[in-house]
């Protein structure tokens, strides 16, 4: 199925950069603009010129973030700041981290590859979450510009045998060739795979699979269509270029440091919220507790409750008073009344019954207003959420359970798309560690 090859990774010189926390940088999507600026100012080479330039008053058609990233990426292979692997390459990739001060250790290890660039319709890669087409705007410009894959998207594939896990296993168990410690007190680790046989195995296993979209929907659907400019604008056949390829970091499915978190949705700017009145709809369709704080982390209190939940759709409401109230769906055929023409997996989502029997059937909040963002706003922190409900800046906020990835799995395989802000993976991968430039 899936055609994954090694390849010459750009990468920081080795000669000149011995830690490299001080060039590399989370992924583009989570950096706020005060930690851009603290990026731009932690070293003169950091990758964030490249991958998430600024923006000046002075930008015009001709300078700009992407031109200056191009710029910036053309100099730095000039002056050798940035240099080619001498042999194509496979990149295990591991990172050692702990959820908190009492969590054990976890590892997250998979291998970073090109992966052939596939229609979905082909149902060999597939997505699981929709996208915003101004995400995708800004992602073309600056591939159009630099020609390169500049981070990785981030993909899940299944190994139940483990022969994929026990060959990237035995090929990582000595020392590392790049090592550091990120600035989230990640380990990175990374050791560069040379070995043609080894490769070849590694490739050939991958033939078998079908590829997952975890994170990075946008750099991949971007992917595709540069893809098809490119072709039409060369005149020539898909397949056989560089640009049919998009850099990945491929993880197991049954890898063990692979987490996914929630992402709550907070509430605001409706016309009229009446929290008497939305718990009295919601009674029809939820059992509804109303629960008194007795400790003062209401954020923690709310997300271990939910964590106690075994196959039940359940969410935590606040409305910043000291209580909240748990509401657990009493019937799923409600929801299977609600929605048509959807699989099973997609219909018993969390986030699918909130959209649909809560946010748009009694909040008026539609699927256009979501992307707006209009009464809506996403944060992947409950403590977060529950301050701003709080200090009054929000009417209310749902806080919910992330979804497991069996049902991430089975909605990619009904062809369907969770809606947007649906899963978060963590740890994310670092942007700088290894980067690929097409060579046309």
């Amino acid at each position: 199925m899936a055609k994954v090859i090694p390849f010459r990774g750009l990468r920081y010189n080795p000669d000149k950069f011995k830690d490299l926390d001080a060039v590399t940088a989370p992924p583009y999507d989570i950096i706020s603009p005060a930690q851009q600026q603290e990026l731009y100012n932690k070293d003169e080479y950091n990758v964030i010129r490249l991958d998430y330039g600024m923006d000046f008053v002075s930008d015009d058609d001709t300078n700009n973030r992407y031109t200056r990233s191009a710029a910036y990426l053309n100099k730095w292979i000039e002056d050798q700041t940035l240099v080619f692997e001498d042999k194509p390459a496979f990149y295990i990739y591991e990172q050692i981290f702990s959820l908190g001060s009492e969590d054990p250790s976890h590892s997250l290890k998979g291998v970073i590859g090109l992966v052939q660039l596939e229609e979905f319709s082909k149902n060999i890669i597939l997505p699981h979450e929709e996208t915003i087409s101004s995400a995708k705007e800004d992602r073309l410009k600056l591939m159009q510009a630099t020609a390169a894959n500049l981070s990785q998207v981030y993909s899940l594939y299944m190994d139940e045998d483990k022969t994929i896990a026990e060959l990237i296993e035995s090929q990582s168990d000595g020392e590392p060739d790049i090592t550091f410690v990120s600035s989230e007190n990640i380990t990175q680790n990374i050791w560069v795979i040379k070995d043609e046989s080894v490769n070849a195995e590694l490739s050939a296993l991958f033939e078998k699979k079908q590829i997952f979209i975890a994170d990075g929907h946008h750099r991949y659907e971007t992917a595709l269509t540069y893809r098809k400019q490119r072709h039409q604008e060369d005149g020539t056949e898909e397949g056989a270029m560089s640009y049919d390829y998009v850099m990945m970091m491929l993880v197991s499915m049954s890898n063990g440091g692979l987490f996914v978190f929630p992402t709550h949705r907070m509430i605001r700017g409706l016309e009229s919220f009446d929290e008497v009145l939305l718990i009295g709809f919601l009674t029809e369709e939820f059992t509804v507790s109303k629960i008194y704080f007795t400790e003062g982390d209401f954020a923690s209190i709310i997300m271990d409750r939910l964590a106690n939940t075994v196959d039940e759709t359940l969410f935590g409401l606040y409305t910043g008073q000291n209580y909240y109230y748990l509401l657990k769906l009493k019937n799923t055929h409600t929801i299977d009344a609600a929605i048509k023409g959807k699989s099973e997996a997609y219909k018993h989502l969390d986030v699918t019954v909130l959209h649909k029997l809560i946010l748009e059937k009694y909040m008026g909040i539609d699927e256009a207003n979501m992307r707006a963002q209009k009464n809506l706003v996403y944060t992947r922190d409950a403590h977060e959420a529950v301050d701003a409900v709080k200090n009054g800046e929000f009417d209310c906020a749902f806080l919910i359970n992330p979804p497991k990835v069996s049902q991430i799995k089975a909605v990619a395989q009904a062809n369907e798309k969770m809606p947007q802000k649906s899963t978060y993976f963590w740890p994310k991968l670092v942007t700088g560690i290894v980067m690929n430039k097409f060579e046309d």
